[in-house]
Parts: structure tokens; sequence; C-alpha cells
């Protein structure tokens, strides 16, 4: 008898793994996965409909998802649902329970996500999904999976991660369930930044839900990352612009919409004097635009950035009406998006025809109130209606595509104003000299905690700043810093992307040969939405010890001053290395912002171009000589020449340079033999 007991019980559970292992996805979005276990530990929340939990416990409404800072999310309607889309790079989540966790070595996290392009890699392949978990200084960010291509299904999905919760050498805690004794900042949930699980780089993230359990609560990975086929759709065409430029009549698959609560007017002799035109205006709220033929693709393609540029009468008779983007297509179902009220345009009443775009993210072309036309955002008016003399809108590209990257409405910028003497293009801290001209060192602390101190070589001391480096503790972090624009010395947030160059003059310590600087991390608007962006390392400067005082140069084409860490404007954050000896505490005693604007009287203008390594240009005559520039506001350096590279014996050119116009120039009598040529500062 005890021998059948254990061959019924044997089978039994047999059985029940394989039922288990039969259930598997793509389960429905209404309910949750059949593959849970309703006996295991989890923690919840929706942002749409409840769902009830299926045990005691299954708690809801433990989590939040978070907002705020470098962690934005907002609503979003599409699919059917609403949920939340992350806004910036990363989703952090706070558990109010997180204590619950300090035993368990492994934690699932259940999401319910919308299947787009934020899913996967900018080329569109598989990603890894990475966890930050526990307190500064120091958390690890665990890898939970990947997903596979076909989770980009344009529906609503579960989808399974899993974590290790390791242990921390310090204290012997799990980094998810406690707080050890030197964690630092938004510490209430056990996390960074006031959370406690915060998924890292996932902007345009959409979820639903949002859960955590212990191992297996919701099954396993691949029970559930399984996915319903999306709609079959026709590739996107390899076109990127409409317009309707109703001064001149001209038209390229647009077409001005007259309907229902978007009827129009369209009048002569609109403007000043001397420019009348012919141009349209909303009887009421709304002024709606059709794009003919599928111009710019289907709605079942996938939903991208559009630019609009606008061309409008700026009517003192209207001098503070608004208008601008309102409402937009999220998906093919009739979800719709809102454009942010305070980006649209307040009209300043010049009694001009001006030209300004707006960029809207993530637009899905079914339009909103389009009938059986393709749409983008449809433009609403507060306080009057404006005259529009053309309209063009573009759809940016991206991955693949043979018009990815570029932007037919470049010349039409976002803030007039960037063109104009509105906006200072030059900031400056010098420590040695007590200079804070609309750039200071801004907050200390975190892990860009800063030292002010005296630097430099026996002849040249000077006061200086430098990272913490925790004054010398392997692996403790502080190897940041970062500077606070003062006084909008820049301009304002709001503008555009700015290209900015920026000039820092460092001491080339040879106790430290071989650490390196660069600007790294920063605020940037990518397709619409403001988010982090990064350089690359290969631009880092070395030290390489002579030492001296020395100047870098870098230049990033498309920075916000929203900044990283430190506010309530700044630039690029800067990091240091080896966080390990020779360490990489480089001094700074002086640090420039040069704004170069992309139009207007100081289009192009450089106001460090002084620091930027000049170009070497060689030029031959007619008599064969050879001539030899480069620009002389590029003080401080000399010609160099060497008969071979390996090995190299450089010396200097005997000949000085003549100041030509704004070059340096050397002229150089042809030679029977080979030499080489650069510049040294």
């Amino acid at each position: 008898m005890k021998k059948i007991s254990h061959l019924a019980c044997f089978s039994v559970l047999l059985a029940h793994l394989q039922l288990d292992a039969a259930v598997t996805g793509p389960f429905s979005p209404e309910d949750w996965p059949a593959a849970i276990d309703r006996q295991k530990k989890v923690h919840y929340v929706s942002t749409d409909s409840p769902f009830a939990p299926p045990s005691a416990t299954w708690l809801a409404d433990e989590l939040r998802i978070l907002s705020g800072g470098d962690q934005v999310t907002q609503p979003v309607a599409i699919g059917g649902h609403s949920g939340v889309k992350v806004t910036g790079n990363y989703m952090n989540i706070a558990d109010a329970s997180y204590q619950e966790w300090a035993d368990d070595e492994t934690i699932d996290i259940l999401m319910q996500v919308y299947g787009d392009a934020a899913l996967f890699s900018n080329t569109g392949q598989p990603r890894t999904f990475n966890f930050l978990i526990g307190t500064l200084p120091g958390p690890p960010a665990p890898p939970g999976g990947s997903l596979p291509v076909e989770a980009k299904n344009q529906k609503w999905n579960w989808v399974l991660f899993r974590i290790e919760n390791g242990i921390r050498q310090s204290d012997g805690t799990r980094y998810v369930g406690s707080i050890p004794a030197n964690a630092q900042g938004g510490i209430q949930f056990g996390g960074v930044n006031g959370g406690t699980i915060r998924a890292q780089g996932v902007p345009n993230l959409i979820v639903r839900v949002v859960a955590f359990g212990e191992k297996g609560a919701f099954g396993e990975p691949e029970q559930i990352n399984v996915f319903a086929a999306g709609e079959k759709c026709d590739p996107e065409p390899e076109t990127n612009l409409v317009f309707i430029d109703i001064a001149k009549g001209t038209t390229n698959h647009l077409a001005v919409l007259n309907n229902a609560d978007q009827t129009v007017t369209f009048q002569d002799n609109v403007g000043p004097v001397a420019d009348r035109r012919r141009a349209v205006r909303a009887n009421g709220t709304y002024l709606n635009f059709g794009i003919t033929e599928n111009y710019l693709g289907k709605p079942c393609n996938d939903p991208r950035a559009m630019k609009m540029c606008v061309e409008f009468y700026d009517d003192p008779a209207l001098t503070g009406a608004v208008f601008g983007p309102e409402a937009y297509a999220t998906d093919a179902l009739g979800g719709v998006g809102n454009y942010p009220a305070d980006r649209r345009h307040k009209l300043e009443g010049t009694g001009k025809w001006v030209r300004r775009s707006f960029t809207v993210p993530s637009v899905n072309l079914k339009g909103v109130n389009t009938g059986s036309l393709t749409g983008g955002p449809r433009l609403a008016f507060e306080g009057g209606q404006v005259f529009i003399s053309s309209i063009n809108l573009a759809v940016l590209r991206v991955g693949t595509h043979p018009l990815a990257g570029r932007d037919p409405l470049e010349g039409c910028v976002e803030d007039l104003k960037i063109c104009t003497d509105a906006y200072g293009s030059y900031a400056e801290l010098d420590l040695s000299k007590d200079v804070q001209n609309g750039l200071a060192p801004g907050t200390s602390g975190g892990d860009q905690e800063m030292i002010q101190e005296e630097a430099g070589p026996p002849n040249d001391r000077r006061k200086a700043i430098r990272p913490a480096f925790n004054d010398g503790s392997p692996g403790a972090g502080h190897i940041y810093m970062n500077f606070a624009i003062t006084d909008e010395a820049l301009g304002p947030s709001t503008q555009p992307n700015a290209r900015l160059a920026i000039c820092v003059t460092y001491f080339d310590d040879p106790d430290r040969i071989g650490a390196t600087f660069r600007p790294e991390v920063y605020q940037s608007d990518r397709e619409g939405r403001t988010t982090f962006a990064f350089t690359e390392p290969t631009i880092a400067v070395a030290l390489k010890g002579a030492g001296k005082w020395q100047e870098a140069y870098f230049e990033i084409s498309d920075v916000k001053f929203n900044g990283v860490n430190q506010g309530p404007q700044a630039a690029a954050r800067f990091v240091f290395t080896p966080n390990q000896p020779p360490f990489g505490k480089i001094y700074f005693s002086r640090v420039q912002y040069a704004v170069i604007r992309p139009c207007g009287p100081k289009a192009g203008v450089n106001l460090l171009a002084g620091c930027k390594p000049p170009q070497l240009v060689f030029r031959i005559g007619p008599n064969g000589n050879v001539r030899l520039s480069w620009l002389a506001v590029a003080a401080g350096y000399r010609l160099e020449e060497t008969p071979e590279l390996v090995p190299a014996k450089w010396t200097t050119v005997a000949a000085a340079p003549v100041v030509e116009g704004e070059e340096n120039v050397v002229r150089i009598t042809p030679l029977d033999s080979v030499r080489f040529y650069r510049l040294v500062k």
C-alpha cells in the first residue's frame, strides 16, 4: 500500500508538471496570466482598470510608479487602455513594503507593456533589460532578460523579467529589502531616487501593470514571453515630408480639412502692407490637416516623431493669443495623446509673418478626426484664430530607414529668439580669478562631491576644483563634477538643443598620467522628448604629465540646459577615471561654455575657437611651395616637423608664422625628402 501511495503521488506530481509546462502565452491582457502561482507573495499596481488579487498573498497598490526628476512618466491612452509612458530614461517603482524582499535571492518582475519600438534597441533588435536595485553608493543593475522581436506587435503584452537580489559586501544584507548604514539620498523605499527597483534605459516604454513577486509567482519567462502576431503592414514609405502653401497655392499630399468642429475661412490680403498673402484660419478652436494617399505611411506603421513647421501672421491684434499642436493619434484604434499646452506659441504681435516649428513624439498616422485620410497633430487656438499661410509636416525616420536621421525641416526652428541677441552665448567660471560669469560650482554632494583647493605647479599655483573620489577610497564613487549655469546666462531651458563649445583649463598632473576626463551625460531633445544622452568615451582627454595648466576643448551638438543632478540649469556632467590609483582627481581652474548659434547675426560664431585645436591646412602653390596655415585665433601653437614617424624626432620649424587675415601662415620651399608636420601647444 505504501508503494502504491508513492506511485500515485508521483503520477499526480507528473501530471501537475506537465500541466504547468503546457500553460504558455500569449495571455490575454484583460486578466492575470494563467501561469501564475496564487500562493506566492506578490506586490502590484495597475494604471488602468484594477486587477483583482488572486489570493490574500497578492497585495494591490503596494507599488507606485514614480514621476519626476530624471524618471518622468506621463499618462497615455493606447491600445484601448490607459497606461503611463516613460518620457526620460528610467522607470522607478517604489514598493511600500519593500522589506518583504529581504530574504528573496531572486525577484520576478511582471509587466504589461505596449508592444512598440521602445522594447528594443535603436536598430530594432532585442536588448537586455537592466534593473537598478539598492541604494547609493554603488548599487548594481542586474540583467532581467530580453524580449524577442515578436513583442513588437502593437498590442498590450505580458512580459516577465527575473533579477538576482544580490548581497552587499558591506553588511551581508540583500540589496532589495534593506538599507545599509552608508545609504545616500532618497532611500525611503530602499532604492535610488525614492524608489525600490528602477528599470534602466527604457525611454518611451509604455506600461499598464507592474508586479514584483517571488521566483515563479508568475510562471517562467519562457511561458510568459510569448506574443500574439501583430498586424501585417507595408513598410514605411521612402518619404518624410508633406506640405501645403496656401499663399502660393501649392500642395504636396496635404489638405486643409473643413468639417465638423474644424471649419475654416480662407482670406486674401492678410498680413503687413509689404507682404500680403492668402491664408487660412480656424473658425473655432481647431485647424486640422489630412495627408492624402497614405503618402507618409499607414496607421499600422510604427508611431514616429513628427515635426510641424507653421508660417503664421503674428497679428498685433492677437497679442497674447496661444496656438500650437493639441491632439494626435497614439495608435490605429483611436487612442489620443495631447501635446503639452505650455509648449505652444504665444503671439508677440510683431506684425510680421513668422515661421516656427513644433516636434511631437510618437504620432500615429491615423490622425484625429481626419476621416479616410491619415494625419498628424491637430492645431488648437486660444485667445484668437491665427492666420496660417503654410504648413509642413515631417516624419523623423529612424533605424534602418533610408531617410533615418534626416530632418527635412532643419531650417525651421522651435524658438525664434535663438536667431537673435535675446539669449547670451558665453558663460565662465574662473576660480583662479574669482570669476563666476553665468557659471558656478553648483551643488556638491551625492555622487558628485567636489573639493576646492589650491593646485598646480610650484610656480603657478591656482585655486581649483576636483572630484572628491572619497579622498582615495577604491570604488567609492564621487567620480563626477557638475557645474551650474546661473541666471539663464545661455538662455532658457525651453530653447531647442544648443550646439555647445566647452573649454576646460586643467592641471596636467605628473602624478596622474593616464587619468582621463570628459563631459559625459547631458539632457537632449530626441524625437520630441527630453531625455538623457551620452558622449562617446573616445573624446576623453588623458593626462600626459606635463606638469602645467593645459586647455581641453569639447563640442556637443545637442545640449538642453535642463541639467543632470544639478540645477536649475546645467550642461553636461563630467566623469573622471580611474576610480583606483592613480585616481582621476584632476583639477579644473577654469571652465568656459559658448553656444554656437545656428542662425541670425551670430550664426556659426564660436567664442571658444581659440581653445579648439586648430586644423593644419596644406596647400601647394604653382611654384611648388607648400603653404601651411591654421586659424590665428588659436594662440600658443607651434609648428613642428619630422623626417619620419617611427621613430619620430620632432623639431620646431625655423620659419616663424606670418598672420594673413585670420590665419597663421608658414611657407616652405620644396624639399627633396619627405617631411611630416604637426601643431603642438
